[in-house]
């Protein structure tokens, strides 16, 4: 495995990804990909096109042919990952129903795992299994699944700003192929490239203000390619301490998922119902502008990828590891003025408070 390949590999990716994204602009006003702003979720304030994960799609796409290994696990990865995005441009052009794209997203995460990728083993302590593994058995193919729609749907939920969920699946993309590279998994390492190099390729376009938004196109790509390599990658580890690693990587997204779940359950509200307690919402109405919000989470992000990376590369928990998680809880502190009502879940303030932003933003337009 050459690294001079691998850095092909992102290359590739990047530019046909930043080449094409301007021509999927075009592409996603005339098939109607336009997401018009109708709540105080969203946050820009003019029509926007939709669809730019198809660019971030053939980076990938076009990389992957070309430089990684075409076995089984490939194609299933790859046949699923079209129906995804299949998914995605019907969602952003008709705003589909949630039990509608939850058929379809445990549909196209069936289809690697009938061809092989899951995770058929856990490695544990052997205080837990005398062999040191837990063989899942039946219930293999259902928890495997369960991931692959989980982290599908936790990127979607993480894109309310500009940049945020394409940032933090670069770094996640990064962190997997940095693995990938210490365990030795060439095909991890070559995917996790292509994807990370169509990542960078669309964000020039998608930085705040943005140009156009990759939409539930890019987001379930992303999550769903994330999910995926994860399985390929980590979780058929080499080290107990393996497991935790992709929960590590994709800590954001998850964490903002549970959040939101624990508070629409508390609320009494449907799970899948939106709202505007995301992590990123939250940070914006304790005073950070977009940019700061973004960059917030972007750094929490690397944090964790860098406790993921020293737990591979240690096969322990160190000192330092411990240090990180002290300055990403002290960082998130220092930057967020609202950082004890963030932890309250004081929704109510939030919303008079955006409303009253919004009243004066529309006065002061008049």
């Amino acid at each position: 495995m050459r690294n001079t390949s691998i850095l092909f590999a992102f290359i590739v990716a990047f530019v046909v990804a930043f080449a094409l994204t301007p021509f999927v602009k075009k592409l996603a006003f005339r098939i109607g990909a336009v997401d018009v702003p109708k709540d105080d979720r969203r946050m820009h304030t003019k029509p926007t096109a939709l669809a730019g994960g198809l660019a971030i799609f053939a980076g990938f796409v076009v990389s992957s042919l070309i430089f990684v290994h075409k076995d089984a696990a490939f194609w299933g990865i790859l046949g699923g990952s079209v129906i995804i995005i299949v998914l995605g441009v019907f969602d952003d052009i008709y705003a589909l129903s949630a039990k509608l794209k939850l058929l379809v997203q445990i549909a196209a995460a069936a289809v690697p795992v009938l061809c092989g990728v899951r995770v058929d083993i856990i490695k544990v302590p052997h205080f837990i299994d005398a062999y040191g593994y837990l063989d899942l058995k039946y219930f293999a193919i259902p928890l495997t699944i369960i991931w692959i729609v989980g982290v599908t749907n936790a990127v979607n939920l993480l894109d309310g700003l500009d940049g945020l969920a394409c940032g933090v699946s670069s770094i996640s993309s990064l962190t997997l192929l940095c693995i990938a590279l210490l365990v030795g998994e060439p095909t991890v390492a070559f995917a996790t490239a292509a994807l990370a190099g169509a990542c960078f390729g669309f964000l020039p376009y998608n930085f705040n203000p943005a140009k156009l938004f990759m939409g539930d196109t890019g987001a379930l790509f992303l999550g769903y390619m994330l999910a995926t390599l994860s399985v390929v990658g980590l979780f058929k580890g080499y080290a107990v301490i393996s497991i935790a690693a992709p929960f590590l990587i994709l800590g954001m997204p998850l964490f903002d998922t549970a959040s939101a779940m624990l508070r629409r359950a508390k609320n009494h509200r449907p799970i899948m119902s939106p709202d505007r307690g995301h992590l990123h919402h939250r940070l914006v109405d304790a005073g950070l502008s977009q940019k700061q919000a973004v960059g917030v989470i972007y750094v929490m992000c690397a944090l964790l990828c860098l406790i993921a990376v020293l737990l591979i590369w240690t096969g322990a928990v160190s000192p330092l590891a411990l240090l990180i998680v002290v300055a990403a809880f002290a960082l998130f502190i220092f930057l967020a003025p609202g950082f004890s009502r963030l932890l309250s879940g004081d929704e109510e303030h939030d919303g008079r408070k955006h409303d009253e932003s919004e009243k004066k933003r529309k006065d002061g337009a008049k």
